[in-house]
């Protein structure tokens, strides 16, 4: 039976509702885990008095492997505990086995919408309406409220980055914690910025569109041109310069047109068929 109304055993018959519904309003951690399985028991407490001390913010679902095989080959469960956490219906994050308190807090606080976070909402709110001092005023405030909030830390650099204050940006960035940066977003984020450098100091579009068919070796200008291209979301466009520049100067820029190639795929999340097409052109131009 359930401790209270956040913990569920979550079975076949109610996973859709327990958990895919769910996770649509606040975030589900599923346990898997079985009764003859040690690390089990010794976890467990601690997702326990997390779910009650979180009191809602999370849904923690047990799911006991033997009597739900089902669920545990859908999810390819080799080992218990493992611990899936769900938000709007998929799988976000996870771990395996036993780990400290804190860092199970980590990664809930990752997923958890916090005040600041309706605060920033609205922020984004006025600046898309066209009210931008007042949007990013707000925003500040909601990260100076919460420093540690990473989605408002991420979304300000990115809305100083739409708003044109590069160097801003870039500062703010750079005083982002080293995991920030270096993770999935920031990752991304960072290539935009550099991008955008490249851009802000290169001449305009269609000077540099201008340029090339006169001088196609202008390893400067191409490079920048495909710069122009990924702050612009012209993905397709920018990698095809890359590509070009690649196979034309491979040593510019201390490689800066593989690294390039390598940002974008990064941008576009790594797959899908784009990524798959120019990957497989990166590849062939290399070897």
């Amino acid at each position: 039976m359930a401790e209270n109304a956040f913990i569920v055993d979550t079975t076949t018959q109610n996973f859709a509702s327990t958990v895919v519904e769910a996770s649509h309003q606040v975030p589900v951690l599923v346990d898997f885990w079985a009764s003859w399985c040690g690390p089990c028991q010794m976890l467990m407490p601690i997702l326990t008095k997390l779910a009650a001390d979180y009191d809602g913010a999370f849904v923690l679902a047990k799911v006991n492997i033997d009597e739900q095989q089902e669920l545990a080959s859908r999810f390819g469960v080799r080992s218990v505990p493992t611990v899936k956490l769900f938000r709007n219906g998929t799988v976000v994050d996870e771990f395996l086995g036993v780990i400290p308190e804190a860092q199970i807090k980590a990664l809930l606080n990752r997923y958890i919408e916090r005040e600041s976070d309706r605060v920033a909402q609205h922020a984004l709110q006025l600046i898309e309406a066209g009210k931008r001092e007042e949007g990013l005023s707000m925003l500040r405030q909601a990260l100076e409220s919460d420093p540690d909030n990473e989605r408002i830390s991420l979304s300000w650099v990115e809305t100083l980055l739409e708003c044109g204050h590069l160097g801003e940006a870039r500062q703010a960035f750079a005083e982002l914690p080293h995991g920030v940066r270096t993770g999935e977003q920031g990752t991304r984020l960072g290539a935009v910025i550099e991008f955008a450098a490249t851009a802000s100091q290169s001449p305009a579009v269609d000077q540099l569109r201008a340029r090339l068919p006169t001088d196609p070796d202008d390893s400067e200008a191409r490079y920048a041109l495909a710069a122009h291209c990924v702050v612009n979301a012209q993905y397709e466009t920018a990698l095809e310069e890359l590509l070009e520049l690649l196979s034309r100067d491979r040593s510019y820029g201390d490689d800066a047109a593989r690294k390039g190639l390598l940002q974008v795929f990064e941008l576009l999340g790594g797959r899908g068929e784009l990524v798959s097409r120019y990957r497989s052109r990166m590849s062939a131009a290399l070897h």
